[in-house]
């Protein structure tokens, strides 16, 4: 963890910010006293492209036209 006067942190910040995206914890105090902190944020954890890769079946006919009646409610025509 490494302490920066807040004057020091105002004139490197640029530095700072990327020595925090690099991993550092940077603790900026004013007067000898802790007020901030610069921390590296976290990667976002999400659900990866692929990840239901084999759990999905698709039957043979699944692009078969649908019946009249039934795209007709789809195309917001009365029946």
């Amino acid at each position: 963890m490494i302490i920066v006067p807040l004057a020091e942190a105002k004139n490197n910040l640029s530095k700072l910010v990327d020595d925090a995206a690099a991993g550092q914890i940077i603790t900026i105090a004013k007067h000898g006293r802790p007020l901030a902190r610069l921390v590296p944020v976290e990667r976002p954890r999400g659900q990866r492209i692929g990840a239901m890769k084999g759990k999905l079946i698709l039957t043979d006919d699944f692009d078969t036209p649908l019946p009249d009646d039934l795209l007709d409610a789809f195309e917001g025509h009365p029946a």
